[in-house]
């Protein structure tokens, strides 16, 4: 069944403010479309969907990591590898140390699953790794420094 359609279906605005009503339309769909998150796990056609994009994607991914790779990374983002640390950690528990890429599709979605319901166990693993993640950072930039002099 269709979504049904609302007040904002019938307006027409010109994105692009160029006059020409495809790109105009285009402009909209993708507007409409890019606030689309949801919690639920994707579906086989939406990975496929996405990895499709990613591999477009790349290049531009992998200049982007070029560039981090020369700066120190910000607290926020050592809280998310720490964060990450700790999710694998438990991953590692809870697989009885098999490794993520050998679990079945089913298998992997139903032990997300758990740790989804773990969050403030791993947020308390999270806070005691972090002043490792960042040892382990800043001696990993000193380490790349020391080299190239």
């Amino acid at each position: 069944m269709p979504k049904p359609m609302g007040f904002r279906h019938f307006i027409n605005v010109d994105y692009t403010q160029t006059g020409d009503e495809q790109l105009a339309l285009n402009a909209k769909k993708r507007k409409r479309d890019s606030g689309e998150t949801t919690d639920e796990a994707l579906t086989l056609q939406q990975r496929q969907k996405r990895a499709k994009l990613m591999k477009k994607l790349a290049p531009r991914i992998a200049l982007g990591r070029k560039k981090a790779a020369k700066k120190i990374a910000s607290p926020d983002k050592l809280k998310s590898r720490a964060v990450k640390q700790a999710r694998n950690l438990l991953l590692k528990k809870l697989t009885k140390d098999i490794p993520k890429a050998e679990l079945s599709f089913a298998r992997r979605q139903e032990i997300e699953k758990k740790l989804e319901k773990k969050k403030a166990v791993i947020q308390k693993i999270a806070k005691k790794l972090f002043p490792k993640v960042r040892a382990a950072e800043i001696q990993k930039k000193r380490g790349g420094a020391k080299s190239d002099n």
